[in-house]
Order: C-alpha cells, then structure tokens, then sequence
C-alpha cells in the first residue's frame, strides 16, 4: 500500500535495498532463486558466522524475518543505550555534534515503525533540535504524537495557540474536580473542601502532568500563567488562583529552581502555603509575609497583581478569615480594640489585596486597595459584641434564676451589621466565617439571630458554592435541630428557598443537605419542602438527578398501610449515643 511506500521511502536516500528494489531486481532477470539469493547475500547481516547458522536455523523452521527482526530489535536497544550514553559524555559541543549528526542521518527514517524509536531519542536528548526538524515533525500529527516532552516544549514555546491547544482540556478539567468536590454528596463537618493538605492537592493529575509538560522551561511557565490570568479575568472563577499557586509550590516542591528564582511571588507563596498547611497564619510568618509587602519597590508595582492572585485562591482566604475570628476571640479576652492589634491589621490588609485580585488585574493598576477606617472601627468590634452576648448569656444561664426568670437571647440584628454584609466586600467575608465558626460550635441560637443577614450579602457572596458547601457541612451538627418546625422555617423558608429559582447552585445545595438529613426533619416540613423544591424546566441535569435521589429515599421511608396497624416489635431500642462536646 502507499502507507508502505512511505514508510520505507527514507531507506533509498541512504542506499540501502527496500521492497521496490527487490520487485525490480526480480522483474527483470532470468533466474529468480539466484537473483533472490544474491539480494539475501547483498543485504543480509554481513558476518561471516552467520553463513553456516542460518541454514541451522531454516531447518528449524525459524523464518529469516523473525531471525532478522530479533536481531534488529537487540541492535536498536543497544543503539538506544549508546544515543543517551552520548548525551552524557564528552564536551558538550561534541556530544550535541554527534547527536545532530546522527539525527541528521537517521530522519528520513523517522515514518518507520522499528527505527521511528531511535530517531525520537536523539531528538529528546538534543537541547536545540535544528527548527526545520521540528516544522516537519509539528506537520505531522502522529509524528507530533510520538514525540518526547522534550522535544514538544522546543515546538510549543514558540507555539502558543497548539500549547493552548494542550493545556486548555487540563484546565477545563481541573475546574470540574473542584466543582465536583464542592457539589459532593458526602457532607461532612470533618472532611471538606479545604481538608487535603497544600502538598497533597499538588499531586493531583492535573498539576502533575503541567509541571511535567513545562519542565525547566520559563517560556511555557510563563505562557501557562497567562492563561490563568485570562482565564480568571474572563470567568471571575477562583479556582484558577488556586491552580496559580499550586503549580509554583510543585515547581519548588522539585526544586526547579530555573523558574522559582524568577518567579518573583516565590518566596511569599512559600510562606503561605506553610500557613495554609496550619490553617493559621502565627505571629512569626506574619512578620514575614508583612516584610514582603512591605518590599515592593517602586516600578516593580506589578508583582501587587501577581500576589493579589496568590492571596485570591480560596485556601488562602479561607485560612486568613479563620485567623482572623479566632484573633477576634483573643480580642475579646485581652479587652484589646481591633485597631490596636497589629497582626489583625495585617490579615485584613492580605484579606483585601486578594479579594481585590479581580479589579486589579483588570484595571492594571497596581496599588493597594485602600482599606476602609469603618471595617476596623464599626465593622469588627460589632461582631466582638456577639461573642460577648454569647459569653453573657452562657453565664446567665448558669446562674441561679431570680423571680424574673429566665434572660432571652438576644434576637435582634443591629442594622449595621446587615449594611456591612451588603456593601463590604471584606466585611461580608469575615462574617461568613463567623457564622460558619458559631454554626461548627452548635450554637444555635446565635446562627438563627444572624441568618438573617444573609439574605442580601456583597455580590450575594453567602450563596456561593464555597460558602453553602462549609455550611452544610457544619450544619450536620446540629442535625437534631431539624426537628423543630420553628428552625427549619428560618432556615429553608427564611434563607435556602430565597435563591433556589434564581440561583441553580442553592437549589443543589439544599438537596445534598436534604439527602443527608431527611430522616431529621418533621414529616410535614418535609412535604412541603419537596413540594418547594421541585425541579422546574429550566432546571439543569445535576438538579433533576439529585430531587429523584431525594424522592427514592422519600419514597422508601413512607410506611406501607400493612405496616402501621402491625404490632410494635420487640427489639431492644438502641443506646443514644451522647454528640461529642464542641470545641
């Protein structure tokens, strides 16, 4: 076949007999079997040994092709060995001459399948494999295919558009992974989102196989950022910051310091993934990451963008807020003003670089968001008097009831912290960690005075995927709860079912909650829920699925009329087992 043909064409440009040649040879003479004879003699493996040897083996019936392959095979492994032996010795100029040389003499033989091998090799072990090589191997699809990583990142970086081509389904797919981590059925208090360690996520496929395609390469390095950049700038989607820095850490985690060196946010990402491996940003890297801000100097104001990035990905946010309440509740016990306390100051001041990534790299303005004076002044000490009203009333109840009987909990929201969540970007953040810390503690009342406010947040922040994701998480512990009408009403009527048609992302939300917990919550409230909660038309795929989840299970728990009217059985009602204290 033409497939044939081009496969052994290169053997010609080197003198040496192909399939055409025989066919010739034999076309044109008298005596067939001699002239075949003579062609195995001309191009057989010449060593005079073998003369009396391969008339042994044909009486074995060992056809001369299986002969000639083996010892075909053990050549080219041999010569594989002897090319990247040659990649590592002598001068460096002659070891590169040779490979060129070599390369030079074997590409015309690059279609053949045996030989395909060792053209490949010398062509990975050549730092610069000369430019006309590589148009003809990028022209062709499968000879591309076949290539090294090597030899691919010497196409690529002079290739955006086909490493574009590379790198899109990877980033495509590393969105998806988190999005399926967020949207899981496995809601859990102790295991979520931000539970793998920084060092474990970057072993995941995706960071794997980018480093691995950028090797030592800054060019592709460079190139794969600027993606990032575009990409997050197109979706407004976190995710992508992550990736940003997860990448830089698995490069420094192998110590390719080529591209670390040069990677000016290298040393501030190393502190902060040492923190968001603790979940907590302690007094001595706090310091340090100040010392960085604090470093950039005039005209290299840009690197600000970078590192708003690095600060934007949710591990770094979501470890600055929940440093941020716990210093807060160190506040609290010191009688110490929010203001007063540098260290504070220095997370809202990461806090709101990060959270202003977006507009920075947008605008390419690069300086750091002003801070508003209200955040520190009104902002915080409001909700330090929330923990104070928790502590008040804990020690109320403790003490022994005078006539005027019990001391209600506090119900009201002051109408500044309502404001605060809709038109503070920062604010809001921080008060969504602080309801999510009050729900992690079970305490009840709290979560239901506040929950309120989160019907309108900051860019309806507190119906984000990540946000309802930890919420639904901590509201495991307080399962019990969803017996009582009172607090389910606040919950879905009140908050939940606010945003369910407008919003695909809640409605999915609640029905993981409700998977998990339906056998928690009053029959009644339960039917109209599922009433509520029906997918429409519009609904997406992931919404249809997970309601007909819900109704299966629904449908399992409806006792069958036979069953009501049995008598009740004997069994032995099980041990309730004590919830373990909160922290």
């Amino acid at each position: 076949g033409p497939g044939q043909a081009e496969m052994y064409a290169g053997l010609q440009e080197l003198g040496v007999a192909n399939g055409e040649d025989l066919k010739e040879t034999l076309t044109n003479c008298t005596e067939p079997l001699k002239a075949i004879e003579q062609f195995q003699t001309e191009n057989g493996v010449l060593l005079p040994s073998l003369q009396y040897a391969l008339p042994f083996l044909d009486l074995h019936g060992t056809p001369r092709l299986e002969f000639h392959q083996s010892v075909f095979d053990e050549l080219r492994e041999k010569l594989l060995e002897r090319v990247s032996a040659i990649a590592l010795e002598g001068k460096v100029e002659e070891r590169y001459k040779k490979l060129e040389d070599l390369l030079e003499k074997s590409f015309s033989l690059v279609k053949m399948p045996s030989i395909q091998p060792v053209v490949m090799c010398v062509m990975k072990h050549l730092p610069k494999v000369p430019e006309k090589k590589l148009k003809l191997v990028m022209a062709d699809k499968d000879l591309y295919k076949a290539c090294a990583v090597e030899v691919k990142r010497q196409i690529w970086q002079d290739n955006q558009a086909l490493f574009g081509d590379e790198v899109s389904p990877l980033l495509k797919q590393y969105i998806l992974e988190k999005e399926n981590i967020l949207f899981s059925n496995d809601i859990s208090f102790l295991q979520n989102f931000f539970s793998p360690s920084p060092k474990t996520r970057r072993q995941g496929e995706v960071v794997q196989k980018l480093t691995q395609m950028i090797g030592k390469n800054v060019k592709l390095y460079d190139m794969v950022l600027q993606f990032l950049r575009t990409l997050f700038l197109r979706t407004r989607n976190v995710h992508y910051c992550t990736l940003r820095a997860e990448l830089l850490m698995s490069l420094h985690d192998l110590e390719i310091s080529e591209i670390c060196t040069v990677d000016p946010c290298h040393k501030f990402t190393w502190c902060l993934d040492a923190c968001i491996r603790e979940k907590f940003v302690d007094n001595k890297r706090a310091r340090e990451l100040q010392g960085f801000l604090d470093g950039v100097k005039k005209g290299q104001e840009q690197v600000l963008g970078d590192l708003s990035m690095i600060l934007c990905d949710p591990f770094a946010i979501n470890t600055l807020a929940l440093s941020t309440i716990r210093h807060l509740q160190d506040l609290v016990g010191q009688d110490t003003l929010p203001r007063e306390s540098p260290d504070l100051l220095l997370l809202l001041r990461m806090l709101s670089l990060g959270q202003g990534a977006w507009d920075m790299i947008d605008s390419q303005v690069f300086k750091e968001p002003k801070m508003e004076a209200e955040l520190i002044t009104r902002f915080l000490p409001l909700l330090m008097s929330f923990v104070v009203d928790d502590h008040t009333f804990t020690v109320d109840q403790k003490l022994p009831s005078e006539e005027k009987g019990p001391i209600p909990y506090p119900s009201t929201i002051p109408e500044a912290f309502t404001k605060f969540l809709q038109e503070n970007k920062i604010a809001c953040e921080i008060g969504l960690y602080y309801i999510l810390h009050i729900t992690k503690q079970r305490n009840k009342n709290a979560f239901l005075r506040l929950l309120p406010a989160l019907v309108e947040t900051f860019s309806d922040l507190a119906f984000s995927d990540i946000f309802l994701h930890l919420l639904t998480g901590n509201l495991t512990l307080l399962s019990d709860e969803f017996a009582l009408e009172e607090f389910c009403t606040s919950l879905f009527d009140g908050f939940f079912l606010t945003a369910c048609s407008r919003k695909e992302n809640v409605h999915r939300h609640v029905l993981r909650l409700l998977l998990h917990l339906h056998h928690k919550v009053a029959p009644a409230k339960l039917e109209s829920l599922q009433k509520a909660l029906e997918p429409t038309k519009q609904s997406g795929e992931a919404v249809k699925e997970l309601y007909n989840q819900l109704s299966e299970k629904l449908e399992l728990r409806k006792p069958s009329p036979a069953e009501v009217t049995e008598t009740p059985s004997m069994e032995l009602p099980l041990p309730t087992v004590p919830t373990p204290a909160s922290r």
